[in-house]
C-alpha cells in the first residue's frame, strides 16, 4: 500500500508540473477603469473664445480662451507664415545632422506617464500608413513620474534617457527636428499662480530641447487630458483643464517676440524652437465638444488620471489627425507634399528595437503605470513610476480561468489512479 500512495503522489506531482504558469492579468484587469462620476469642468479652451473663465469654485477670473491670440484658435498670420517657412526646411538627415535623402526625420515626446502611455498608440497609427511619410522615425522620450520641474534643469537625468533612447535606435541627438510636449506639475493649487509656474516649467523645457537637439525646428504642445478627481489627487480638476493656460500663455510669449524664446536667427540668439499647439485634447467628460468627441470615466485607468486602453487611441487618433492636416506639418509629415519621393524612398523598417530587426513591442498598460494601491502612495507629489526599459517585453496573453487548471489537474489525478489501480489489482 505504501508504494501505491508513493506512486500517486509521484504522478500527481508529475502531472501538475505540465501545467503552464498562469499568465499575468491583463493591464485593464489590473488597472481597472475610473469610478468617479462626472462633474462639469468648464468649457474646452477651443470652445471658450474670447468669453472669460470661470473656475468650478466660482471664481471668476480675467483670462480668455481660445489657442492663441484674440480668442483665435489658428496661428496669427505672421506665425503661421514663419511656420510654413521652418517647416520647409525639416528634411531627412544623417546621424551628423546633415540633409541625406537616405536619412530620417526624428519626432520624439516628451512628458510625463500619460505621454508615454498615448505616444506608443500613436507610433502604431503610423507605422506603413499611405499617407505618413516614410522617412519619419518616432522616439517616446517620456518617462513615467518624470512631470514638469523633472525636464527644467538641462543636466536632468530625464534628457540622458531621451539620448539612451535615441542610441538605442542608432540614431543621434542631431537628427532630431520635432517635439511633442506635454506636461503637468502634480497636485492641485490656486489659479493662475499654478498654471504660472507651470509656463515658466514649459519655457525651460523649450529652451532645452535647442540645447540637446541642435537641429531641432517645431515643437508642439499640447495641455493635460481631463481628470475625473476634483481639487485633489494626482492631477486633478481644474487644474488639468488650466494646464491648457500655460501652453497658451507660452505660446503668446513667443509670438510676442521675447528673446528667451526666439526662433528666428535674423533676431538674435536661437534659444528654442518654433512653438505652435499641438492637438487640444482637453474635453469636459460627457459633455461633446463641438467635433463631438467625448472623454468618458472608462478612457482612464481606476486613478482617473492616466488613460486606460481607450483613452490612449483616443489622444493617438487626436495627434494623428492633427499632424496629417496641420498647415506647419504638412510638407514634412504627409507622405504626398514631403519632399522625399516615396516611390524612391528606401522606406524604413519603422521602430526596429535591435540590429537583429526584430519588431519592437510596446509595454502594456500595466507595465507603464503602477496600481491605484502604488498610485495611492505616490499622490503626494509624484505621478507614477517606470521600468527602467518602457519597451518591455510582449504583453502577456490573455489570463486562463482557474477552472481550466484545475479541470486539468483533476484529469491528471484521474488517469493516476486509474493506472494505479489496474497496478494495485494485479498485485
Amino acid at each position: 500500500m505504501k508504494h501505491l500512495i508513493r506512486f500517486f503522489l509521484t504522478l500527481l506531482i508529475f502531472s501538475l508540473t505540465l501545467l503552464p504558469s498562469p499568465p499575468f492579468p491583463s493591464a485593464r484587469a489590473q488597472q481597472g477603469v475610473c469610478g468617479m462620476p462626472f462633474q462639469p469642468v468648464a468649457t474646452p479652451l477651443t470652445e471658450l473664445g474670447e468669453n472669460t473663465y470661470t473656475r468650478m469654485d466660482g471664481q471668476v477670473t480675467s483670462f480668455t480662451g481660445g489657442l492663441y491670440p484674440d480668442g483665435s484658435n489658428t496661428r496669427p498670420p505672421a506665425h503661421e507664415a514663419a511656420g510654413m517657412e521652418i517647416a520647409s526646411q525639416v528634411v531627412p538627415l544623417n546621424l551628423d545632422g546633415q540633409p541625406d535623402p537616405n536619412g530620417h526625420i526624428v519626432i520624439i515626446s516628451v512628458g510625463m506617464s500619460n505621454v508615454l502611455a498615448e505616444w506608443f498608440p500613436f507610433i502604431d497609427l503610423t507605422r506603413h500608413n499611405p499617407q505618413v511619410n516614410p522617412r519619419l522615425f518616432f522616439i517616446n522620450g517620456a518617462q513615467g513620474g518624470q512631470t514638469a520641474e523633472k525636464w527644467v534643469n538641462p543636466d536632468a537625468p530625464t534628457w540622458s534617457r531621451v539620448d539612451e533612447e535615441l542610441a538605442r535606435y542608432d540614431y543621434s541627438p542631431e537628427q532630431v527636428q520635432v517635439a511633442w510636449v506635454k506636461q503637468t506639475l502634480t497636485r492641485g493649487g490656486a489659479f493662475p499662480a499654478k498654471a504660472q509656474q507651470l509656463q515658466v516649467d514649459l519655457e525651460a523645457i523649450a529652451q532645452n530641447l535647442k540645447i540637446h537637439f541642435p537641429n531641432i525646428k517645431i515643437a508642439y504642445f499640447s495641455s493635460r487630458t481631463r481628470s475625473y478627481t476634483y481639487f485633489r489627487g494626482l492631477s486633478p480638476e481644474p487644474l488639468a483643464y488650466e494646464t491648457g493656460f500655460a501652453v497658451k500663455w507660452l505660446i503668446e510669449k513667443q509670438i510676442n517676440g521675447d528673446p528667451a524664446l526666439n526662433f528666428d536667427p535674423q533676431q538674435g540668439e536661437v534659444r528654442a524652437p518654433y512653438l505652435s499647439w499641438g492637438p487640444y485634447l482637453w474635453i469636459d467628460g460627457n459633455n461633446p465638444r463641438l467635433d463631438g468627441r467625448v472623454w468618458l470615466a472608462e478612457d482612464m485607468t481606476e486613478d482617473c488620471t492616466h488613460p486606460s486602453e481607450t483613452g490612449s487611441t483616443k489622444v493617438a487618433e487626436m495627434l494623428l489627425e492633427f499632424f496629417l492636416n496641420d498647415t506647419v506639418a504638412a510638407s514634412w509629415f504627409r507622405a504626398d507634399t514631403a519632399e522625399v519621393s516615396v516611390a524612391t524612398a528606401t522606406l524604413p523598417v519603422l521602430l526596429t528595437a535591435t540590429p537583429s530587426e526584430t519588431p519592437p513591442v510596446f509595454p502594456t498598460l500595466t507595465e507603464m503605470v503602477p496600481t491605484l494601491s502604488e498610485q495611492t502612495a505616490l499622490v503626494e507629489p509624484v505621478v507614477t513610476t517606470t521600468p527602467s526599459d518602457p519597451v518591455a517585453p510582449a504583453a502577456a496573453p490573455a489570463p486562463v480561468p482557474i477552472a481550466g487548471y484545475a479541470g486539468v489537474a483533476v484529469l491528471f489525478l484521474c488517469a493516476g489512479l486509474a493506472v494505479g489501480w489496474l497496478v494495485f489489482r494485479k498485485k
